[in-house]
């Protein structure tokens, strides 16, 4: 995934951490290029609400 957010660090792990797939980390870590990050996506992963994925969808 690239992602050029500066939170995307943090953001990551816990929205995997919320869904349940797996946070691998950077792929590389170049000032020079964007930043690419690692994700495992599993099947029957929880869902988020469309209008906030940062939350459960039952929330």
């Amino acid at each position: 995934m690239i992602a050029t957010d500066a939170a995307a660090p943090l953001d990551l792990p816990a929205w995997c951490h919320l869904t349940g797939h797996h946070y691998l980390g950077p792929v590389h870590d170049d000032p020079a290029t964007r930043p690419v990050y690692a994700l495992r996506l599993v099947s029957g992963a929880r869902a988020t609400r469309p209008d906030a994925p940062w939350r459960g969808a039952e929330a």
